[in-house]
């Protein structure tokens, strides 16, 4: 997306002034900050990711063209042609530093902060899903983002290769059911081989374990059981509800979990 600025406007002390004087009105009339022409209704604050610490410098070059990289994405809106990238690149580092697993919900993006959670449309079909940019590119043609395999596949792109998308910065009050949840799923050949579990607890205690099973259990959570691992550290009781064999499922128990109080979980391989 390109930003202009009008020299024009502030090449006077006139329009200076006119300036100074909106933003004293503006201040004024909004007390809780809200930039002109932002609806009150729209939360304009982005989701505070820290920065990696590479994959952000101020610009660089690919192919003889200069990218800037916004030192923000409050506010990002975007409109063009998504494509997707998969088997080639998986199990390499991305620009963040992350490895790109391509069944995990993330996309390359050329100049938004790394990282930073995006809402993508397909406005062909209407589907939208959340995913995390960790990575640069697309650098072909007129391409504005590089999704994963997965979150191509959730968007129909796989089989065309691109289509026509709007992409936009996720802010703090639009954390629902469609944002990614952080995964610990090791890169693999096919997704749906892997047994996910949720993961509730790691206890040294076997006592404390079962406690923490008879709450889920209470909670009509029938598939949560208790195994053990040991380790150099010594014997451990993780609680875990699964087996799984299917991200989407996997998230939706998580949810689940969540809205019943049940807050510290994450997904997991069987070992």
């Amino acid at each position: 997306m390109t930003l202009l600025f009008n020299k024009k406007l502030f090449g006077s002390l006139r329009h200076w002034a006119l300036l100074a004087g909106m933003l004293v009105i503006a201040l004024s009339a909004c007390t809780f900050g809200v930039p002109i022409g932002q609806k009150t209704g729209d939360n304009a604050s982005v989701s505070q990711l820290k920065k990696s610490k590479s994959g952000n410098p101020s610009s660089y070059v690919v192919m003889g063209k200069r990218y800037y990289v916004m030192d923000s994405a409050q506010g990002f809106v975007q409109r063009g042609m998504a494509s997707w990238y998969g088997k080639k690149f998986h199990g390499r580092k991305t620009s963040s530093g992350e490895v790109y697993n391509m069944y995990a919900m993330t996309a390359a993006h050329k100049t938004l902060p790394l990282p930073t959670f995006v809402r993508v449309q397909n406005l062909s079909n209407g589907r939208s899903i959340v995913v995390k940019v960790n990575d640069r590119g697309p650098f072909v043609g007129d391409r504005i983002i590089d999704l994963s395999y997965a979150a191509a596949e959730k968007l129909g792109v796989i089989g065309p290769g691109t289509a026509r998308v709007e992409v936009s910065a996720v802010s703090s009050g639009q954390q629902d059911a469609t944002r990614p949840v952080i995964r610990t799923i090791p890169l693999t050949e096919n997704a749906a081989d892997v047994p996910l579990f949720i993961q509730m607890g790691s206890f040294g205690n076997v006592i404390n374990a079962h406690n923490l099973l008879r709450e889920l259990h209470d909670a009509n959570e029938k598939a949560a059981k208790v195994s053990q691992l040991q380790t150099d550290n010594g014997l451990f009781y993780r609680v875990r509800v699964g087996p799984l064999f299917d991200i989407e499922e996997a998230n939706a128990v998580i949810l689940r979990l969540n809205n019943k109080g049940f807050s510290a979980s994450r997904i997991v391989v069987q070992e």
